[in-house]
């Protein structure tokens, strides 16, 4: 019993022993034969038999593999659309808040980028023309009238800002009537009390652009001998003092020269209207190259004598000729009565 009991205790660790021994073997086999099938495959490379086992394996195989991934992508899918309906509601509400936030800022920056080019419009017509000036928000009242914001507070007394010009980039937009502490009034160029200088930009013409009641321009005082063209340009003539000489007033779009009259019609289309801009520019003085020169004023005086000949001239020949037919009047009865 002890010799079987001796017998059997001896043989177990040479089976363990032995088994070791093998796997400790199998082990340098396997990394020998990787190590020579990587030498090889690097030396023959996509051409050598490794390359050429592989290509064809691939090929055998990728029907295989095209199937597998056809009937793993519903599969896939699935697993996203579950992924997705477990996403807890704080993550989507904080994804919503971020997205919420982001599109207020886009907006914030895109007005902000529109500020900044208008108020770049004005600053570019102001070195333009050389102004005396400062820029302003608007507001355009119920009565028509703009209201325009700034403080015209000197200490404790009110500046007087009544008669200033006021413009924006497309053109004159009225003339300030009224101030308070923080606004003041303009007037448009399309009201009806409204009068302006202004000339033809191209004959330099010079009359007056008035407006009406129906918020239609017109330029009056233009004599018929003077040459107006639908699509000419109406600027400011500096006449007056109050706006710079060739601030842009709007265009011509009818012209009318009627039998008789001394003037021509002529109807003005502004460049600014009172919904186009928001912010305007005030014009707080004049300098010396801005108002008009004195051949403007010498040209105006020709053009006013040139006027008062005309309509005297006219005046004359209507009397003549009533005179004279009140004398073949009085000829005839007097003939009459002797015969």
């Amino acid at each position: 019993m002890s010799l079987s009991d001796g017998g059997l205790g001896s043989s177990a660790p040479s089976l363990r022993n032995k088994n070791q021994n093998t796997g400790g073997g199998i082990l340098v086999i396997l990394v020998v034969a990787s190590i020579v099938l990587f030498t090889v495959s690097v030396r023959g490379g996509e051409t050598g038999v490794l390359g050429t086992v592989r290509s064809g394996f691939q090929t055998i195989t990728s029907p295989v593999r095209y199937a597998g991934a056809v009937v793993a992508s519903p599969f896939q899918g699935l697993a996203n659309i579950f992924t997705n309906l477990t996403v807890d509601q704080a993550t989507l509400s904080e994804l919503q808040a971020e997205n919420d936030e982001l599109q207020t800022r886009n907006a914030e920056l895109e007005e902000a980028e529109q500020t900044a080019t208008r108020l770049q419009g004005l600053l570019d017509l102001k070195d333009t023309y050389n102004l005396q000036s400062t820029a302003r928000p608007r507001h355009l009242g119920l009565d028509g009238l703009l209201d325009v914001y700034g403080d015209h507070r000197q200490g404790h007394e009110l500046r007087d800002c009544r008669g200033h010009a006021v413009t924006a980039t497309s053109g004159v937009i009225g003339q300030v009537i009224g101030c308070g502490a923080t606004t003041s009034t303009v007037r448009l160029v399309t009201d009806e009390s409204s009068s302006i200088s202004a000339m033809i930009q191209t004959s330099r013409a010079q009359g007056m652009l008035t407006g009406s009641a129906t918020g239609q321009l017109a330029l009056t005082l233009i004599s018929t001998s003077q040459t107006v063209e639908v699509g000419d340009i109406v600027v400011t003539s500096g006449l007056g003092g109050v706006f710079p000489k060739g601030l842009p007033l709007g265009k011509v779009t009818s012209v009318e020269n009627n039998p008789g009259s001394l003037y021509l019609d002529i109807i003005v289309e502004p460049f600014s209207t009172y919904g186009s801009y928001e912010e305007v520019l005030v014009i707080t003085s004049l300098t010396e190259g801005q108002q008009a020169s004195s051949d403007d004023i010498a040209a105006a005086d020709a053009q006013d004598t040139a006027s008062a000949t005309s309509s005297s001239t006219a005046a004359t020949a209507a009397s003549s000729s009533s005179s004279s037919s009140t004398t073949d009047g009085t000829a005839t009865t007097a003939t009459g009565t002797t015969e």
